[in-house]
This record gives structure tokens, sequence and C-alpha cells, in this order.
């Protein structure tokens, strides 16, 4: 199973955790959005969309309940949580009395966090898509790093097989 990194990495995932995010804790959704609401308002085919819930409901950011033969979604924040609590330390936010932050800030100096209850608001959604960003990207460093690592381990063995035939071949 994918990591909720690589779940979050991906642009159109962001874009329905932001979706949900902005019926969070509506009173007129419930917090729930159809399969046929989150693909009228993402612009994107019904199978995509469906897909993309697939690997959401999988990692546990969403949950899903059946209705006659249509499929409600609901943003699970809890996960998310945890990556912002994660997060948090590496972006050096700190509180007035010089602890690691507990609320993320969007670039306009609001605070917002996936725990805020009631209503969520653009800012909340621009900071998803912040997190996913900063997400993706250390996720591409650290799987670059990981290649770049096992390339070199693989020189180093390729080196001493070289040596080791070449002795073999001597003796």
């Amino acid at each position: 199973m994918a990591d909720i990194f690589s779940v979050v990495a991906d642009p159109t995932r962001r874009e329905l955790l932001g979706t949900l995010l902005s019926a969070y804790g509506s009173d007129v959704t419930g917090g729930e959005l159809s399969v046929g609401q989150l693909v009228e308002r993402l612009g994107v085919s019904q199978p995509t969309v469906s897909k993309h819930l697939r690997v959401l409901r999988d990692i546990g950011l969403v949950t899903s309940r059946e209705e006659g033969q249509h499929r409600y979604y609901r943003l699970d924040p809890e996960p998310l949580v945890g990556i912002e609590e994660w997060v948090l330390p590496f972006t050096g936010a700190v509180d007035a009395d010089g602890t690691p932050a507990t609320t993320a800030w969007t670039l306009d100096g609001q605070p917002v966090s996936v725990r805020r209850s009631g209503t969520a608001g653009k800012a909340t959604v621009e900071v998803g898509t912040e997190l996913g960003r900063v997400m993706a990207e250390a996720s591409y460093r650290a799987t670059a790093a990981l290649s770049g690592a096992q390339q070199g381990w693989e020189r180093v063995v390729d080196r001493s097989r070289k040596r080791f035939t070449r002795r073999g071949d001597e003796d």
C-alpha cells in the first residue's frame, strides 16, 4: 500500500481533499459529498474521481457510505493531523511562547488547521494545497536521495565484484 505522502502528492487527490474539506462541517451537505457532486465540482470524469477516492479511502483520508446507488464521501481529518504535527517542526513556525506551533499559517498570515471545526474557508484549502506541495517535494527528495544512495551502493558492489574477480583470476 502507498504511504500517505505519496497519496497526497497527487494533485487530483489534493483537489478532492480540498473539496471535501470545504464541505467538512457544513450544515448544508452534512460534511458529505456524492461522487456526482465531486465530479461536477472538479470537472473530472467519474471513473477518475472514483479511482482517486478509492486510494484516499484505502489510506484512511476519507470515509464513505452507500445510500441506494449513491456513494457519499466525507473527509477524515485524523491522518492529516498526524501529517500536520510531523510537518510543523520543519516549517520553523513557533507559538508566542517559543514552542513549536500547533497551527499552520497561510501565505497571507491567517492561522488554519485541519483540526478546525465549523465551516472551512478558502485559507484552509490553500493550506491543504500548500501542505500537499511541500509533502510531494519532500517525498520526491527522499525518493531521489534513496535512489541516489542505491545507485551509489550498486556502483560500490560492482567495483568490488570486478576487483574480486580480477584477484580471483590472478590467483
